[in-house]
């Protein structure tokens, strides 16, 4: 099972990386206190909806977003079932 405060927090993290911004100037962004824009990110604390709209916004994102599985992650399972699923059907069809 996902943990909803880890996945928020790693997804807040990853977007705000890509855009090259710290975590101080975010949490300035938001009017949020740096360590507790930290706690979020480690999965320690859970924001209001109001803070989660507010960071959304200024990571670029919808809300929703903050919440999806990665990406890559996503990437990875369907390649590998894509693989698993052209073995299985290259067994079945080689006599």
């Amino acid at each position: 099972m996902t943990d909803i405060k880890k996945l928020l927090g790693t997804n807040i993290k990853k977007s705000r990386t890509d855009l090259d911004i710290s975590q101080a100037k975010l949490a300035e962004m938001v009017n949020m206190a740096t360590n507790y824009l930290g706690l979020i990110e480690n999965g320690k604390k859970f924001p209001s909806v109001e803070m989660l709209e507010r960071i959304a916004s200024k990571l670029g994102k919808d809300t929703i977003d903050l919440f999806a599985i990665n990406p890559i992650q996503q990437d990875w399972k369907e390649n590998i079932l894509i693989k698993i699923s052209d073995v299985i059907n290259k067994e079945l069809t080689t006599p």
